[in-house]
């Protein structure tokens, strides 16, 4: 029987082992979505609210359980994780208060004696997932999903089938009703067979550009509608007026966070030149200071990436950042001994055409460009085929609001970090995809918009 196995990057050690399905057996899932879709989407939302409410009350019930199974299949420092099982029943929460007013008929004078917009479910939908927020992500897929009326089916990442199994579990443990969501741990060359099969309406998929094109490419030949979440290099720009230690402080914690391993994070600072030097000097003692080591040890501040291949492929992009003209502060070594672990590690002097300027960079490693004024900032800002997030640090809220409403980006975010929020529709422009998560804008993405015109 063919198997995944996910291992503790902290470690090297083995974490867990699990059956891997076939084609043929996914559709069978598939399947049973679809026909347990028939009975869901008659439920009211009441009854479906009840259900995400019982759900999120068991997350957090067993809130260090789940946590130290991200921690330990994916490396997140246990306090993140811990946040993350938190974050999970807010959307939970969330979607069964308000979705029901999301979906509500929208009432439209015209000359009929009745017309209006009625917002219907659509079927099975396929999620693909990926590994960084192994229970966020798939819970901001579910909740809107789900209480829209469709039903759902996770093929989650290989390397954190263990959250994939302990979702499936606690879903069916509130009273989901069997085949109502699932997991299939399913090669991913068999992902376009069953795209392709009728039991499936729809996909989303969070992961790489790569996986993107393909998704996208097999969704579109079979007239299926796709949300795409994919990669970012967000961009924050500090401008000339920003206190230099509070941008630094913001710069560390948005590079650092999840190791880095975050779509989201901010990889590129854009730093106006009247500060450049005391910002980099102030980003740079805070990322040697800050500490690394096992995940599970709230002390440290940072853990391993999630894989080894992982890091290697990150490091080979800072040799090659380097090897362009980049300046290396600090990190950029691989550590010896077992682990993904991999330091933090700042680059100075990048600019356009450098693979720190040009491609995302997944992992403790953070960009910082030189621009001469406000508009050469914002130009280097918007200088990526990325689009997914985008920041501004300034004393001038006004200033910022400006820049921010000039970047390229699906959100941007003055003063604070990047975050992905259950009330802010959550989505990229450019090759980070199209179609938005979360608010009311991610609910609709899966619903049939239908008009109702009666005579």
């Amino acid at each position: 029987m063919d198997k995944t196995v996910s291992i503790n990057p902290a470690t090297g050690e083995k974490a867990g082992e699990f059956a891997r399905v076939t084609l043929d057996e996914a559709v069978g899932k598939a399947r049973q979505a679809r026909r347990a879709f028939g009975a869901w989407r008659e439920t009211s939302f009441a009854h479906r609210g009840e259900l995400f409410r019982n759900l999120a009350e068991k997350l957090l019930g067993d809130k260090d359980r789940y946590a130290r199974l991200a921690t330990l299949e994916m490396g997140k420092p246990i306090a993140q994780a811990r946040k993350e099982i938190e974050k999970c029943a807010w959307v939970c929460r969330y979607y069964a208060e308000h979705a029901k007013g999301f979906l509500s008929q929208t009432p439209v004078e015209t000359e009929a004696w009745k017309s209006y917009v009625a917002f219907q479910p659509m079927g099975v939908v396929l999620a693909i997932m990926p590994w960084n927020f192994p229970f966020y992500q798939v819970i901001r897929f579910a909740a809107p999903a789900l209480m829209a009326g469709n039903t759902g089916l996770l093929k989650h990442a290989s390397n954190v089938q263990g959250c994939a199994r302990a979702l499936e579990e606690a879903f069916a443990g509130v009273g989901f009703p069997p085949g109502v969501f699932g997991n299939i741990n399913m090669s991913a060359g068999d992902i376009a067979g069953l795209i392709a099969n009728p039991a499936i309406a729809a996909v989303t998929l969070t992961g790489s550009e790569a996986a993107g094109r393909s998704v996208a490419s097999t969704a579109g030949k079979h007239l299926k509608k796709a949300v795409l979440e994919l990669g970012g290099s967000d961009a924050y720009i500090v401008l000339d007026d920003a206190d230099v230690e509070k941008a630094a402080d913001l710069a560390l914690a948005g590079r650092m966070q999840n190791t880095g391993q975050t779509c989201i994070a901010a990889k590129r600072f854009v730093v106006l030149d009247g500060i450049h030097d005391a910002f980099l000097a102030a980003l740079r003692h805070r990322m040697q200071d800050a500490r690394m080591g096992d995940p599970l040890d709230e002390s440290n501040y940072y853990g391993p990436m999630a894989r080894t291949d992982l890091r290697d492929t990150l490091h080979a992009q800072v040799e090659r950042t380097l090897s362009q003209g980049g300046r290396l502060l600090c990190g950029g070594v691989v550590p010896p001994g077992p682990g993904a672990y991999y330091p933090a590690t700042l680059i100075a002097d990048v600019k356009p055409g450098m693979e720190a300027f040009d491609t995302e960079m997944f992992g403790p490693v953070a960009a910082v460009i030189r621009a001469r004024d406000e508009e050469h900032a914002i130009a280097l800002a918007n200088d990526t085929r990325f689009g997914l997030g985008s920041g501004v640090i300034t004393r001038d809220r006004e200033r910022g609001e400006r820049i921010a409403l000039r970047l390229e980006a699906g959100s941007s975010f003055v003063n604070t970090l990047v975050v992905s929020d259950p009330r802010l529709p959550f989505g990229g422009v450019k090759d980070s995809g199209y179609g938005r998560e979360l608010s009311s804008f991610g609910i609709h993405e899966f619903v049939n918009i239908k008009s109702v015109w009666i005579a």
